[in-house]
This record gives C-alpha cells, structure tokens and sequence, in this order.
C-alpha cells in the first residue's frame, strides 16, 4: 500500500489503572473513566482534539459506556487488534481524522494500551514522531494486534549540484568575522562531493549568535557567496505570519521542483490529493506533466483544488522547519488554507469544502477576473450588470469579477480611458453575484461539516479583521466567500497594525508578497515579506533555491529553524536515491495513573 493508504502510530502510552486497589487482580475494564482517562492521555485537553476524534475500546468487560462520551464517538470492539483494525477503516473512509484505541487487558491484565493513530501521510506531513505504520494485511487473524511496520520514508541523495544552505553566526561582528574567516578556508578547499554533508550551520554544538550570516549556494560558488553574504544584527527577531495566496496565483508545475525532493512537502500534498477522491490523481498527473494535462491548470477544477494542496504542503514545510507563525492570513481561496492551520476545520473536511466550490462553480455560465490598477471609487462608475469588485489588495489595485461578455466590454473602456488592465486566470467568475447560486448550494454541504473557533489570530479578508469565533463556525459566512468581495489590503492593515512581522507567502507567484511590499509599514522597514516560491515558473531547482532563501531569511530574522529539517531540501530525494534501509524508532512507553 502507498503510504495515502496507511494509518501511522504516532504515540503510545500504557497506563496502569489507579483505581484499582494494590496488588488487585481485577482485569481493567472500559468504563467512563476509563473513556476520559483515555482522552487525556498524552497530556491534551478534549477540546484540542481534532473534531472528529473516535475513541475505540478493545474489551470484552464493559462498565457503563456509551456511544458517546465528551462530545466524542465511543466504539467498542472486542479485542484491541480489532479496534485498531476499525481504526485504520475508519480514518480511511474519512469518519475519523484521529483514532484513539484503548487496547484494555493489553499487555496484560491490568493495564491500558493506548495508541494514537492517523493517516500516515498526515503524520508525516504534521511532523508526528512516527513509531510505526499498522500492517493491516498480516496476520491474518483479526484479534490480534497488528504489527507496526517501519516508515519507509528517509531516502537519501546528496546531489553535489543540487542548493544548500549555509548558516553562521557570532556573538557580536567582530566575532561573525572570525567564524566568517574560518569557514572560507574550509568551503574553497572541500571537495564538491563532501559540499552536501557539510554542517548547516557553524560553529557547531554552540546555540547561533544574534550577530547571523546565510548564503544560498552550489559547491563551486560556496566560498564567492559566503564572502559577499550580508549580515544581521537579529537581536529583535520580528514575528512570523503566513499569507496565503488563491485562484490568480496558480500556474502549471508550480512547486513540483519540491515534489518527492521533500518528505514533509511530499506527504503534505499527498495526503491533500488523497482526500479528493478520483480526482485527485488525475489532479496529480496533470501538475507533474502540465505537457500532457486533460485540464487547463487556470480552470477551476485544476486551479482551486491544486492551490489549496499546494498551500497546505508549503505551508506544512514551513512549520516543519520549527517556525511557530503568530497570525495567518489567506486570500480569497487561501483563507480555507489558513483556516485549516488555524484549527478552524479538518484536512479531510477542508477539501471536501474546496470540492464543493469546484462542483458548484462549475455549472455557473463562463466567466472571468481582471486586475486593474486602480482605486475601487475609480472602478465603480465601470461596473454593468453581474460585474463587480472582487477584490482590493492594494491602494491602486483592485479585481473584477464577472460574467463573460460584461466583462470583455468593461475591460475595453477601462483601457480606453487609459487604465492599465491585466486578466487574471481565472473561467468562473469568483467574487461577484454571478455565483450566488453555488454560494447557496454550498451552504447546505457546509452545515454537515464540523467547524471550530481558531486557535490562533486569523485574518479575514471578507471582513478586513480578526475573524470571529462565530464567524468560524459558521456555514454561511464560508459559502458567501464565493461571492463576497475580497478586502485584502484592510485585512494586512490590521495585521501590520498589532505588530511588526514578517511575512512569509506560502504558495506561487508572489502575488501578495509584491501588495504587501507596497504597504507602508513594509516601505519603511518595521515590517518585511519574504516569499517562498519564484515569481514565475522556472526549473525545479529554481524552487528548492526559492525555497532555500525564505529559510534563510526566516534565520537571519533570528529564528532558530531545525536545520537538519532544513538540509532535507539538498539530503533527501525519492527520485534519484534507492530507499535506505529504515531503522525502526524506539516505542516510547510511560506509565500514567488513571484520574
């Protein structure tokens, strides 16, 4: 099975039930109790749980239990190999996001084994500290617990050739230019098949310097670039926020210089595609081979459902370098991305909801989008029947969005008068009341699906603030995105307004990465926008070195990323490297007393 199909253990913790009496010989039974000991753990509260958490208890003794139990599914099975075998059905078919299978009675008698378990992809794109994958096809008795294989998921292929990054530091200047000037020697003199295995960054062993250096480079250019790199004082490190681009941002192999060249990125995509059902290899196709692709990439069943897994995937990558963002922001489509990371929603029910754009969009009569430098009062005397503002992400930078022909005309006057008008790749027209039928349509999908209040600030481009706990839970206020204007530019004025930051875009183009440079704040230094991905198609290598210099200046800033997850980007490769032989982690095991 590819790894879409399997469920990982991600933690697994044995628990002695304290309330039975010293030296008893009472076997532990499911009880209440039993159920909210189980919930708790690993040390989180229910309500951090994902919302479709499904606890399964493996017992043959049952005391009280319900189907319901804190707000969360109670299933009972009657024995832990057959509650884990449920649980690898059920976060398959997509009515779990989370299974926790109390194993009662195992190892033995008296105790609790309580295993966390998810889709491997997930965990993999999450950066759980996997302990194994279930091997669900042996044995072939269903009673008994199956066996947790190793993650085969650590190729190594340390191309020469390929970027990497170089990272030093120093207490203050006088010592960066001493670290400076011994890593010269050592990079001019290095053969360039060591170049790769190279430490990330130096010195070694000791904690970074506020006084910080970086250089994006290849082998033979290492010692050039190091000596004419630029250096930070990050004393003051801003925080990070995530900008989160949408339809308009797309083009064809976007980012798939990252694909299967990046374990975390790699599952975050695949784990995004294998909730989409048939689609999504034919989405996957079409990306890898754009040459050879059924579906235009700027039709709305490529465009949305591929920026969402490929937001998703930058997005987790980004967080797999240890980097904790203090506020996120999407535009248009891009804000469901966010509201993924913001705890408001599921994976599995986010792209149910991206599909149920696609499906309803679809059957609204063509249409487009435009992007007309200029202000919204200046639009406003041009716009005729369905056309309307669909976005304003800048001063002098606002969208259209409408019906066909309406739109065609409109863009005629605009540039008679002398406005300078762009279209932006797009078939349905998003943002205008040409949508509201799909607006409606999707609303009624949305009812079904579980949503929360964020766990973090998450700005809303529909509103231009903080979005609300109601906001966040409601199913209207996600379906009238379709047709509601976008208010990018407000919604960075009251980002940059609570703070200075600086802002990574995770997705394509940079396209918010040029509005947010045009912002005052940025103009004048207290905030900063790095983006993650080139300005336009290019090789594949050009994304793993985009890639690189956001990394870079995420360092610089003065965060101190997990660079070994960093050097993934030059050391890892499914493409160019045989699997190496996998270790199997060790299985931690604690023991905890039932409350």
């Amino acid at each position: 099975m590819s790894l879409t199909q399997r469920s990982a253990v991600v933690r697994r913790l044995i628990v002695s039930p304290g309330s039975a009496p010293q030296h008893s010989t009472a076997p532990a039974v499911a009880s209440a109790a039993a159920v909210s000991a189980v919930l708790r753990a690993f040390g989180r509260p229910p309500e951090d749980l994902p919302a479709r958490t499904v606890v399964l208890l493996g017992a043959t003794a049952f005391d009280g239990v319900g189907p319901a139990h804190e707000g969360f599914t109670v299933r009972t099975e009657a024995t832990p190999g057959r509650a884990l075998r449920r649980a690898h059905r059920e976060l398959h078919e997509g009515t779990a996001d989370l299974a926790l299978v109390a194993g009662f009675g195992e190892p033995d008698p008296w105790t609790i084994t309580v295993y966390a378990v998810k889709r491997a992809a997930e965990a993999v794109a999450d950066g759980d500290a996997v302990l194994g994958v279930l091997d669900v096809t042996t044995p072939a008795d269903e009673d008994t617990v199956p066996p947790l294989r190793p993650l085969r998921q650590n190729p190594r292929g340390t191309d020469p050739d390929r970027h990497r990054l170089v990272c030093w530091s120093g207490r203050n200047a006088d010592d960066e230019m001493r670290v400076r000037d011994e890593l010269l020697p050592m990079l001019s003199g290095v053969h360039r098949e060591v170049f790769p295995a190279l430490p990330a960054t130096v010195p070694c062993g000791t904690p970074p310097g506020p006084v910080r250096g970086a250089a994006v480079t290849v082998s033979a250019l290492a010692a050039r670039s190091v000596h004419k790199a630029r250096t930070t004082d990050a004393s003051h490190p801003r925080p990070v926020a995530l900008l989160f681009p949408g339809q308009g941002s797309q083009h064809a192999g976007m980012a798939a210089g990252l694909y299967r060249r990046e374990p975390v990125f790699t599952a975050a995509v695949d784990a995004a595609l294998s909730h989409m059902g048939e689609e999504g290899p034919r989405i996957r196709a079409d990306w890898l081979d754009p040459a050879r692709a059924a579906i235009d990439i700027d039709d709305v069943r490529r465009a949305q459902p591929l920026l969402f897994a490929i937001d998703y995937a930058l997005g987790r990558l980004v967080l797999s370098w240890g980097v904790r963002p203090t506020a996120l922001l999407g535009h248009s489509a891009g804000e469901l991305v966010a509201a993924t990371f913001a705890g408001v929603v599921s994976l599995r029910d986010a792209v149910a909801m991206v599909m149920a754009r696609v499906r309803e969009a679809v059957k609204i009569p063509a249409g487009g989008m435009l992007a007309v430098a200029a202000s919204e009062e200046r639009v406003l005397p041009y716009l005729t029947d369905d056309v309307a503002v669909a976005a304003v992400n800048a001063n002098q930078q606002v969208m259209l969005a409408g019906s066909k022909d309406p739109l065609t005309e409109i863009a005629a006057r605009l540039k008679a008068d002398g406005h300078t008008v762009v279209t932006v790749p797009a078939t349905s027209p998003f943002h205008s009341p040409a949508m509201a039928p799909a607006s409606d349509a999707v609303e009624v999908a949305y009812r079904a699906i579980p949503l929360r209040e964020p766990k973090m600030p998450l700005y809303s481009g529909y509103t231009g603030a903080l979005m609300s706990p109601e906001e966040a839970r409601s199913p209207r206020f996600w379906a009238r995105q379709i047709t509601d204007t976008v208010y990018f530019r407000k919604a960075l004025d009251e980002l940059l307004a609570a703070d200075d930051v600086l802002l990574i875009e995770v997705g394509p183009r940079q396209t918010l990465t040029a509005f947010a440079r045009r912002h005052r704040s940025v103009r004048l230094g207290a905030g900063a926008v790095s983006p993650i991905l080139p300005a336009r198609a290019g090789t594949p290598e050009a994304d793993r070195q985009s890639v690189l210099t956001a990394a870079a200046r995420i360092w610089t800033e003065g965060h101190d990323l997990d660079l070994n997850a960093v050097a993934r980007l030059w050391t890892w490769s499914e493409e160019d490297a045989a699997p190496a032989a996998p270790r199997v982690p060790a299985q931690a095991q604690a023991q905890a007393q039932l409350a």
